[in-house]
């Protein structure tokens, strides 16, 4: 290894303060049938109070929660058919955040409007649209449909969510961060590389499996061999994951989420999500333990990237080395869902690709496995 040394000078953490705009785009709140048991739903979310509800016709919606005629709590409501209805004062409120009726007045004021948000209910999830300056969503800016998801040849989401008291851009800086898999996660990754375009950010990852940080293989267990991972962010808060985990004999297909929505500029609620396809080798109940059991693993995994966001700062400088991923073309791309549309950038949106040198990290952590395995057999323990 090299080093290389032009001056003494310290450098410097940078940091702004988090921005107080929330990002622009879809996010999910998790699964729709959380939302659909005749009741209203509080959901804190973009430094507000929201109140989530399902009127007769099916239809989710999402209103801020306090009644525009004296304030009460929509959330602490009741449903009465397509609308929610104010426990203060009985206003019943439409799902396009008009007054529809006040039992006791003959007519609703013309002002009689609060906001509303867009929603999407699709595989299993209810996505809401958010803009600061209040357009709508753009055709082309969609979440795309699951295969799997919903559908008897795979399994039903296994979901999880948890708070995290930080700002959302460290969930997106995972992303181009290769070296943290091995470090904190306990992967081995092998090919990684990035493409960013438009509102998608993708990440190309294969991984082995780690012989020091394996279990010892009971007889008949499977063999974990690897896993090949295509991670797409589609806007600035859900990302699917095409994962396929190779073991001897066979695949498992799997489609994993990470999402998330801010509650505020210091804390955010992340959900995960697996499903699991079925097959020959694993039917049935057999196809459901083993997305227990990835979930599990995976939460883990959260749980490790959790630890380090609780204890790390904010930089907006990070000091790069070589075989770090391209972490400011990401906040570059990151920031177009922080400003206006007419102030999106093209470098913001145009196709970037990057593919990061393997080699080095290859050898270097191969070095670090074998001294594990070495110690390990000099305590007695199993390979």
């Amino acid at each position: 290894m090299t080093v290389e040394v032009d001056n003494d000078e310290v450098r410097t953490i940078e940091a702004e303060a988090v921005p107080t705009r929330f990002a622009r785009g879809w996010h999910c709140l998790g699964l729709s049938e959380k939302f659909k048991d005749g009741k209203p739903h509080t959901v804190r979310a973009f430094g507000q109070k929201l109140v989530v509800f399902q009127s007769g016709d099916g239809k989710l919606n999402v209103l801020d929660a306090y009644c525009r005629h004296m304030g009460g709590d929509l959330s602490q409501g009741t449903i009465k058919g397509n609308e929610i209805a104010c426990p203060f004062h009985d206003w019943r409120w439409g799902g396009d955040g008009r007054c529809t009726e006040i039992p006791y007045s003959r007519r609703v004021p013309r002002r009689a409007r609060t906001a509303a948000w867009p929603t999407l209910d699709q595989d299993g999830m209810l996505f809401l649209w958010n803009d600061p300056e209040g357009n709508p969503p753009p055709a082309e800016v969609t979440i795309p449909r699951i295969e799997g998801a919903t559908s008897d040849g795979w399994t039903d989401w296994v979901w999880n969510e948890t708070v995290v008291h930080t700002n959302c851009r460290e969930v997106i800086d995972n992303v181009v961060d290769m070296a943290h898999f091995f470090y904190v996660h306990n992967s081995f990754p092998t090919f990684f590389k990035n493409v960013f375009e438009g509102h998608v950010a993708t990440q190309y990852m294969n991984g082995t499996a780690r012989a020091d940080m394996t279990q010892h293989a009971k007889d008949g267990a499977l063999k974990m061999l690897g896993n090949t991972s295509v991670a797409s962010y589609y806007g600035p808060s859900f990302m699917i994951d095409d994962l396929t985990y190779h073991y001897e004999g066979m695949d498992v297909q799997a489609v994993l989420l990470n999402c998330h929505y801010p509650i505020d500029a210091n804390s955010f609620v992340l959900h995960s999500g697996i499903i699991v396809e079925r097959s020959e080798k694993f039917p049935g109940e057999a196809a459901d333990e083993m997305a227990r059991t990835m979930s599990k693993y995976i939460l883990s995994g959260f749980n490790q990237d959790v630890e380090i966001w609780r204890n790390k700062t904010r930089i907006d400088n990070p000091l790069l080395c070589e075989e770090d991923g391209p972490v400011y073309q990401l906040r570059r791309w990151y920031e177009q869902f922080y400003v206006d549309v007419a102030d999106v950038t093209p470098e913001m949106v145009e196709r970037f690709e990057f593919e990061l040198d393997t080699s080095r990290p290859i050898e270097a952590w191969k070095k670090e496995v074998e001294q594990n395995l070495a110690r390990r057999a000099a305590e007695g323990q199993p390979a």
